[in-house]
């Protein structure tokens, strides 16, 4: 199972040099969770970026995979994560959901590499 979060989906939506990379954990539907979360962040992007058709059609290859929602259970797991790591909201969402199903979390986030089950490639600087 894989997870994506959010800078990976731009990063692959916007056709960017490490688009390739995400692309096998994107384009295996049959294995890729979708936190909710990830489309929130994804389609604020999107939207500011490119507006609400390019938003909607980000979120329509989003749901490609299985949408998870945060309900408590992931909610209690997200906190605990968060705090022994030290991450985000989203980004404790977002790896809690991995975690909880036993998924890589593929990822261009620099405060995720190097822990376990994390797929991670550093994001180019764009001049």
């Amino acid at each position: 199972m894989n997870v994506v979060d959010s800078s990976a989906w731009l990063a692959y939506l916007a056709g960017e040099s490490n688009a390739g990379f995400f692309a096998k954990a994107i384009e295996d539907t049959e294995k890729l969770i979708v936190p909710t979360i990830c489309l929130c962040e994804v389609f604020k992007v999107v939207l500011r970026e490119r507006g609400v058709d390019e938003a909607m059609l980000a979120i329509a290859a989003m749901q490609e995979g299985k949408a998870v929602d945060l309900d408590s259970l992931l909610a209690l797991e997200a906190a605990t994560v968060g705090h022994e790591e030290g991450l985000a909201l989203a980004d404790s969402i977002i790896y809690a959901t991995a975690k909880i199903h036993g998924a890589t979390l593929w990822t261009q986030d620099e405060h995720f590499s190097g822990k376990p089950n994390v797929r991670f490639k550093t994001k180019l600087k764009t001049t």
